[in-house]
């Protein structure tokens, strides 16, 4: 569909590229965006290339920050012998709302998925084993999506993790199978959280 202004209607498919905006979002979106300022624009603009510039990786568990350590790590009320493993940095949110959690994360940045083409190596998995080799990890907790990618790395890594000494777990899940964690409302997570299984 033209708009007969070019500028517009890459705003247009640059905001339908995001995950879960539909056609008309995106348009509603792009049409609101030149309702604003020119310095609310900016302000805007700004904020997207900050944080794609400033945020990076934690160096010890791959959770967003703009500092070489994030918060959790950097932590020391913080249980450091329990490692959440998730998905991604969303899921870190959503158990951080329950305010029930306080162990660290370990944020993986994906789930092996062959179909895709993502294999182990993709992941933060050797960071992972790298954290446990240093004595300090008691209880890892596998806490990926129950859909049968988040099961598949759930299983490789207890694989991987069971002959290191630790006691690997997994949630029990309250949450129906082929949900994301990061819908599920903060009872029902430290539920999940309270009653997980050891693998």
């Amino acid at each position: 569909m033209g708009y007969n202004a070019v500028p517009l209607t890459r705003l247009i498919e640059q905001f339908a590229s995001l995950p879960g905006i539909g056609r008309k979002t995106a348009q509603r979106l792009a049409f609101h965006i030149l309702t604003l300022s020119e310095e609310e624009a900016k302000t805007f603009s700004d904020a997207v290339m900050e944080a794609h510039q400033k945020i990076k990786n934690c160096e010890i568990c791959k959770n967003f920050t703009d500092k070489p350590v994030c918060d959790i790590c950097s932590d020391s009320a913080r249980d450091h012998s329990v490692v959440c493993v998730v998905e991604d940095a969303k899921d870190v949110v959503a158990f951080e709302r329950t305010r029930e959690y306080h162990g660290v994360y370990h944020v993986l940045h994906g789930l092996i998925s062959p179909i895709d083409g993502i294999g182990p190596d993709q992941l933060y998995i050797k960071e992972l084993l790298s954290r446990i080799g240093e004595g300090e990890i008691q209880e890892v907790i596998m806490a990926t999506n129950p859909t049968t990618e988040g099961e598949a790395t759930a299983m490789y890594l207890c694989r991987l993790l069971k002959p290191l000494g630790v006691k690997v777990s997994r949630l029990a899940f309250g949450i129906p199978v082929g949900s994301n964690l990061e819908y599920a409302d903060e009872f029902t997570l430290y539920k999940a959280l309270e009653n997980r299984n050891e693998l």
